[in-house]
C-alpha cells in the first residue's frame, strides 16, 4: 500500500467522520482491505466495523457495494453517511420504484461512493451483469455470520454470495462480523473466499458488560424486581416465544413500566413504529423475539435480559452485544431453568436438518450450559468458547459473589437413586417431590411414597434440589428426554456414580440477596451538574432533529458525541470541529444550531 493511500485514510477519518485516531485493530483491516486482499475480521459490537469498509471505500473511489442484511440497516447507514457529506444510497424494496431508479442513475453516473443493497436485489443476473460495467472498486458483507450454516443467524439468500468472487475476480471483498466461533469463521472463509482470505479476529471481549446468571423460579417477579431498580433506563427483553413476548410486555406496562412487543407475528407498521419509538425515545423497555435486534444500533442500552434460554453460546453473545455500545457500564442478565434447557433440546430435534447440523447445535447448547453452570468466572468460560483465554473478570455475578463448589457426590447419588427407582421416566418436579417426601397425589398414586428415596432430601430445599438436577444434566449424568415431557434417565456416567465410581462437584444455588453494593460503578466520564443538564438539553435538541428527519438520533451525534460536547462548551466552528466524531459535514449542518444552544445554556 502507498503512503498516500495511508495519509489518505487518516485525512477521511478526521475530515469525514471526525476522529482523531483509529480503534484498535482497524487500521491493520483497512491497510489489507487498500493493499487488494480479502479480509474476514470479526470484531466486538461497537468497535467500528462499518469505518473498516466506508474509510477505504473514500480512499480508492469507484463505487464500493455493500450487503446488508435488514432494510432499517441500510437505510439508518444511508442517512449517517450522507449528514457526513458522503454520496451514499441504497436501493431496496422499502422505497418507492421512481427512488430506486434515481439511485440506480446515480451509481451508474459515478456520483454514488457506496450503495447498499440486500443480497436477494445484489445476487440476480441482471444486476451483477449492470454492476460488472461499473468502476466497483470493493465489496463489503455485513453480518457476514448469515452466510455460515453454523452461524446462529443463517440466511438462505446470502449463500449466493459465493458466486461474488467470481463475479468480480479483481475486486477485495470485506466480511465482517461481531460474532463468530471459530467453526464459523472457518465456514464462511470457504464458502466467500474459498478459503483465501486474511482473518483478523480483533477479541471478544466486552468488559463493560456485567454478566450474571440467576436459576429461574418466577420469571416475571424477577424481571419485574430486576426492572424496579433500573427504572428510566432502555433495555431489551429477550423471550423464547410471540405469545410470551406480548403478555411479558403487558405485565410490564400494568406495574408502570414502558414496554413494547417486538417479533415476526406483528402487523409490519407496528413493529417499525416500536423499533422506532426505541430507537428515539428515552427509557424504553423492548420485549423481543429474536427477530429483534441484528443491526440495532442504539448507544445506550443498559441490560439486555434473557427471559429463556438462548439457543446456543454464539446467539447469547450476538444478543447482549446489543447493551453497553457506548462503552458504560451495562448488563446482560440471565434466567436459566430445566423447562428451557427440555424446549431448546426440542426444538433442535425438530428441526428440518440434517444429523450433523443437529448433533453439532446440541454440542453448542451443552456449551451454554456449560456457561450458565459455570462454579468460576462468567467471562473465562465465554471467552474460551471463542478462543481466547482471561483473567477473573471481576463483573460477573461470580466473580462479585463467588459461589462456592462443594462436594455433592452424596446428594448427587441420592438423587439419581430416586430417578432409577422411578423407573427413569419422571421429569425434576416429581424426583424433588419424591426427595423431599411429598405425599401428594402422584406420589402415592405411583407407590413412590414406599421408595428407598423418599423422604431422603427434606435436608434440601425445593430449590436447592432443582439446582442440583440440572448440573446433574449439564454435567451429563442424567439424560433428558426430550422427544417425551421431560423425563429424567442415568446416562452412563450417571451408573458409574451410582457404583462409587467417581465424584461431583457442584455450586449450590446463590441466595436471592441484594447484590446492589456490588454492581461495578460505570468507568463513564464524570459530569458536573452543570454539564448534566447541559447534555440533557443537548440530547432534546438532537432528539428534535432526528424526528423532523425520520431518522435514528444517534445518526445525527452519538451520545460520546453529546457528552463531549457538553464537558469542552466549545464556542466557535473551530472549538466545534475539535469535538469527538464532528466531521467537515456535520460541523456545516448542526454546528450553528448545537452551538447557539451551548450558548443560551452557559
Amino acid at each position: 500500500m502507498s503512503l498516500a493511500a495511508r495519509d489518505a485514510k487518516h485525512r477521511v477519518l478526521k475530515d469525514i467522520f471526525g476522529f482523531d485516531g483509529f480503534r484498535p485493530g482497524q487500521e491493520d483491516v483497512m491497510d489489507a482491505v487498500l493493499s487488494g486482499r480479502h479480509v474476514l475480521t470479526v470484531m466486538p459490537t461497537g468497535s467500528g466495523k462499518s469505518l473498516c469498509y466506508q474509510v477505504p471505500s473514500l480512499v480508492m473511489g469507484g463505487l464500493t457495494i455493500v450487503v446488508s442484511p435488514l432494510v432499517a440497516l441500510m437505510q439508518d447507514q444511508v442517512a449517517a453517511l450522507r449528514l457526513a457529506g458522503v454520496a451514499a444510497d441504497t436501493i431496496n424494496s422499502a422505497i418507492d420504484r421512481g427512488d430506486n431508479i434515481a439511485a440506480w442513475r446515480r451509481a451508474a453516473a459515478g456520483e454514488t461512493r457506496l450503495l447498499y443493497l440486500a443480497p436477494e436485489r445484489l445476487m440476480t443476473e441482471r444486476m451483477l451483469l449492470a454492476l460488472q460495467k461499473l468502476d466497483v472498486r470493493l465489496i463489503a458483507v455485513d453480518e457476514a455470520h448469515c452466510i455460515s450454516q453454523w452461524g446462529p443467524a443463517f440466511r438462505p439468500e446470502y449463500e449466493a454470495l459465493a458466486q461474488l468472487r467470481d463475479a468480480f475476480p479483481r475486486v477485495p471483498i470485506i466480511a465482517l462480523t461481531a460474532t463468530a466461533d471459530e467453526v464459523t469463521r472457518s465456514d464462511i472463509a470457504a464458502r466467500l473466499f474459498d478459503g483465501r482470505a486474511e482473518t483478523v479476529v480483533l477479541g471478544f471481549d466486552r468488559p463493560n458488560i456485567k454478566l450474571t446468571v440467576q436459576p429461574k423460579h418466577d420469571a416475571k417477579k424477577q424481571l419485574l424486581a430486576f426492572l424496579q431498580e433500573r427504572r428510566g433506563r432502555s433495555g431489551i427483553i429477550y423471550c423464547l416465544s410471540r405469545k410470551k413476548t406480548e403478555q411479558t410486555a403487558e405485565f410490564l406496562n400494568e406495574h408502570g413500566i414502558r414496554a413494547l412487543p417486538y417479533h415476526a407475528g406483528l402487523d409490519k407498521e407496528l413493529r417499525d413504529a416500536n423499533q422506532n419509538a426505541f430507537m428515539t425515545e428515552r427509557a424504553i423497555v423492548m420485549v423481543a423475539t429474536i427477530a429483534f435486534g441484528m443491526g440495532i444500533d442504539k448507544s445506550d442500552v443498559r441490560f439486555v435480559f434473557h427471559m429463556d434460554l438462548p439457543g446456543s453460546l454464539e446467539a447469547y453473545y450476538q444478543e447482549i452485544g446489543r447493551a453497553g455500545r457506548d462503552g458504560d457500564a451495562a448488563e446482560a442478565h440471565m434466567l436459566f431453568g430445566l423447562s428451557d434447557l427440555r424446549m431448546r433440546r426440542m426444538f433442535i430435534d425438530q428441526e428440518d436438518a440434517g444429523e450433523d447440523r443437529k448433533r453439532r447445535e446440541h454440542q453448542r447448547l451443552n456449551a451454554l450450559i456449560g456457561y450458565s453452570e459455570a462454579p468460576g468466572c462468567r467471562r473465562q468460560v465465554l471467552l474460551s468458547y471463542f478462543g481466547e483465554t482471561s483473567e477473573p473478570c471481576g463483573n460477573c455475578d461470580l466473580c462479585i459473589q463467588p459461589g462456592n463448589v462443594v462436594d455433592g457426590t452424596d446428594d448427587a447419588k441420592l438423587a439419581l437413586t430416586a430417578v432409577r427407582e422411578t423407573g427413569e421416566r419422571y421429569g425434576a418436579a416429581h424426583i424433588i417431590d419424591v426427595l423431599r417426601g411429598m405425599n401428594n397425589e402422584k406420589v402415592v398414586a405411583a407407590g413412590h411414597a414406599r421408595l428407598s428415596a423418599f423422604g431422603k432430601g427434606t435436608a434440601h430445599k425445593k430449590e436447592e434440589w432443582q439446582s442440583l438436577l440440572r448440573q446433574l444434566v449439564a454435567a451429563g449424568f442424567l439424560n433428558l428426554d426430550v422427544a417425551g415431557y421431560g423425563g429424567l434417565a442415568l446416562s452412563t456416567k450417571g451408573r458409574a456414580l451410582l457404583k462409587g465410581e467417581g465424584g461431583f462437584n457442584y455450586r449450590p444455588p446463590a441466595p436471592r440477596a441484594d447484590t446492589r453494593k456490588a454492581r461495578r460503578e460505570s468507568a463513564a466520564v464524570v459530569l458536573t451538574n452543570d454539564d448534566t443538564a447541559l447534555l440533557a438539553g443537548l440530547k432534546e435538541l438532537r432528539m428534535g432533529i432526528a424526528r423532523q428527519r425520520r431518522v435514528p438520533a444517534y445518526v445525527i451525534f452519538s451520545d460520546r458525541t453529546l457528552t463531549d460536547m457538553a464537558q469542552r462548551r466549545p464556542q466557535n466552528d473551530t472549538e466545534f470541529a475539535e469535538v469527538h466524531g464532528i466531521g467537515a459535514a456535520k460541523l456545516k449542518e448542526f454546528g450553528a444550531i448545537f452551538l447557539k444552544a451551548i450558548r443560551e445554556t452557559a
